[in-house]
């Protein structure tokens, strides 16, 4: 411990901010002794969670051995600032570590953790908020935890990064609520887009032993350790099948990994080596593989991909490139929604949500406007019966929802009218000059087009200067992406405020210039034109929907039937109409579409036979192996990738991939799409 704790000094950074570990003793009722309480704070606000670099391990390992070493002090509880435990290793630091570095940072890690549990006195992890990777970690190792119901992400996303939970999670999870639970946690949540557990669902799982809520969850925690410690609250877990079942959830596991990333992420299947180990490996064992895969995955040219794209989401994203100064954005006070369909309901969802100021939904008849008012508040009551908000919350957010036929009154004061009409042209130009005669001048007009031209749909009107896109991506609430569209007359004062907008939604919000289809329609467009040629031409469906995996987030027939065969098709034909050379239009599509089939495939699965029917029957078929179909599809998305980077679409390809992660689901062990095509070698893009 001594050699380790010297190579720590001699490697941490000057520039780590370094999460401090304060302790303090809290005298517990009921005669149950003294607890040192362990607070990490990296005394920045919420916005900049605390983080575990080498520094931070080193502040934590003096505090837990001050704890031990005072006699007064009979057990040591952790938790973290005001809504975070902790998120993790400090991953910059990581990088910059090399290998050796690594190795140090993940046997320093377990060495001090283990001093929780290990130590000779009681322990207790008090996860108060935000807890993922290491922040998790540390309160595994505790005797017991009790977690907070409204902890907004809990959980093990290391897999999504291309690492492994290191510091003890490999073992202790699957040892304390079993395989299949511990697959969830490591393995099928991380490559679901690094979906996390709310506080109540960590509970649920068996992760905490208790679960308290509300402004004095860390009082109730100590009154319950109290108990716990004096003998008056027992602590019941059920046993871990050792057998059958975690054979199961082994096999389990090794068809998430092959149906998420094609066999192709090394740190995915050291997951599963790591949760088959756990069965019956000692914790010296169980955590001396942790080491070492941890140093394995060092080296994976998908753990670079996955830092990038890491550092993309967490610093791109939130200085959007070529956004213009933030001072220019107007407030918005009012919004008005043209449409009460499903889409335009979302958005009005979301904008009360966020900005909490009146929303004003407008159609053609009554009818649709009060269905999507009662869609609004039908919502929010789901989300007060899971306890997502509360009562006063809802009735406020309920107020501020309303909706008109007639828009001329209702409009008159808002800031913001955003419209989500059919995606027709003449229909969005036609809503954008009704809504002009009623808003004031500097009312910004966005458009939620997925593939029309902005600087079109703008020109007739007096001020097209006030006219932007504003993409979103569905379902509304949980894709992160908002592309925001510069027409050709938008101004800096209406594209300021769109992105100040964006950022209040708590959206990614990515430049993009006037274009068809803008970023991720149309690289996905690219890519269902290739994958739709090779079909014509011969290669079975089948064939085609298994070369992906590990590329992108899905088949490309499931995604298909995602967004609904009628919409691709539009996308297409927008994108042929445009660039003829590079898009096709396949005639199997359109007869697709005319016959109204909602997917290419059946109830079952299988390929639709009436489907099946409808293909294109080659006379010579070509049919490529899935090596080949990827190569080509591949090919085809870093031309597309190229011209928009030449015609300068967006800023740079650091904005491709950032759309592609969190607007497609393309995953960051990848990079998203260019470091993969790099990986590949079709081509440069950085």
């Amino acid at each position: 411990m001594t050699t380790l704790l010297e190579k720590a000094r001699a490697l941490a950074p000057e520039n780590e901010r370094v999460t401090r570990a304060h302790l303090r003793k809290v005298t517990l009722p009921g005669g149950a002794g003294v607890m040192g309480l362990i607070t990490l704070d990296n005394g920045e606000d919420h916005t900049k969670p605390n983080t575990f670099g080498l520094g931070g391990l080193l502040s934590l390992n003096d505090a837990i051995d001050a704890g031990l070493a005072d006699d007064e002090v009979t057990s040591l509880g952790v938790t973290g600032k005001p809504f975070i435990l902790a998120a993790g290793a400090d991953l910059s630091s990581i990088a910059a570590g090399g290998p050796e570095g690594i190795r140090v940072v993940a046997e320093l890690g377990h060495a001090v953790f283990r001093k929780l549990g290990e130590g000779g006195k009681t322990s207790f992890g008090f996860i108060n908020g935000l807890a993922l990777g290491g922040g998790l970690e540390v309160a595994l190792h505790c005797d017991y935890r009790t977690v907070m119901d409204s902890a907004p992400a809990l959980g093990l996303p290391e897999v999504m990064l291309g690492l492994i939970p290191g510091w003890g999670g490999g073992y202790l999870v699957p040892n304390l609520v079993g395989a299949d639970k511990a697959v969830t946690v490591m393995l099928e949540n991380p490559l679901n887009n690094g979906k996390t557990l709310k506080g109540f669902e960590a509970y649920k799982l068996g992760l905490a032993d208790a679960m308290f809520s509300g402004a004095d969850y860390l009082e109730q925690s100590l009154l319950w350790a109290a108990d716990v410690l004096t003998g008056k609250q027992q602590v019941q877990r059920p046993e871990v099948d050792r057998g059958q079942a975690w054979d199961d959830a082994l096999a389990r596991a090794r068809g998430i990994v092959t149906a998420r990333t094609g066999d192709a992420s090394p740190a995915a299947k050291r997951a599963v080596e790591l949760i088959e180990g756990a069965r019956t490996a000692t914790r010296d064992e169980g955590f001396a593989a942790e080491d070492q895969s941890l140093v394995d995955m060092a080296t994976t040219p998908e753990l670079m991909a996955s830092l990038y794209a890491f550092d993309l989401v967490q610093k791109r994203a939130k200085r959007p490139a070529g956004a213009p100064d933030k001072k220019l954005a107007r407030p918005v006070t009012k919004v008005g929604i043209v449409g009460a369909g499903l889409m335009a309901s979302q958005l009005a969802l979301l904008f009360v949500r966020r900005l909490e100021v009146p929303v004003v939904l407008s159609d053609l008849d009554q009818e649709r406007v009060d269905k999507g008012v009662a869609y609004v508040h039908a919502e929010l009551d789901k989300l007060l019966a899971k306890g997502r908000i509360s009562q006063d919350r809802a009735n406020r957010h309920k107020a501020l929802v309303s909706g008109v036929v007639e828009k001329s009154e209702a409009f008159a004061d808002a800031d913001f009218v955003i419209e989500a009409v059919f995606e027709e042209m003449g229909v969005k130009k036609s809503v954008f000059a009704d809504v002009e005669k009623v808003v004031s001048a500097e009312c910004v007009l966005a458009t939620n087009t997925s593939s029309l031209s902005i600087t079109e749909m703008a020109a007739d009107l007096e001020h097209p200067e006030r006219v932007v896109g504003f993409h979103f991506f569905n379902p509304v609430a949980v894709m992160p992406l908002l592309e925001i569209i510069q027409g050709g007359a938008t101004d800096d004062a209406t594209l300021a405020t769109a992105f100040a907008t964006g950022k209040a939604l708590k959206k990614t919000t990515i430049l993009v210039q006037d274009s068809p289809s803008f970023i991720v329609n149309r690289l996905l467009g690219r890519f269902m034109s290739e994958v739709s040629k090779v079909v014509d031409a011969g290669t079975p469906i089948e064939v085609v929907d298994g070369a992906f995996s590990g590329v992108a987030p899905m088949p490309p027939f499931t995604l298909m039937a995602l967004v609904g065969p009628a919409i691709a098709l539009h996308n297409t034909e927008t994108l042929a109409g445009a660039f003829p050379d590079r898009f096709y239009v396949s005639p199997a599509l359109e007869r697709v579409v005319a016959a109204r089939k909602p997917s290419y495939f059946g109830p079952d699965g299988a390929l639709d036979p009436e489907v099946a029917a409808m293909l294109e029957k080659p006379a010579d078929p070509v049919v490529l192996e899935p090596a080949d179909v990827r190569r080509t599809v591949l090919e085809g998305l870093a031309q597309e990738a190229r011209i928009m980077l030449d015609d300068g679409v967006v800023a740079a390809a650091e904005d491709l991939d950032l759309a592609m992660i969190t607007g497609a689901g393309f995953s960051f062990w990848n990079g998203g799409l260019t470091m993969l095509l790099e990986r590949e070698r079709l081509g440069r893009f950085h």
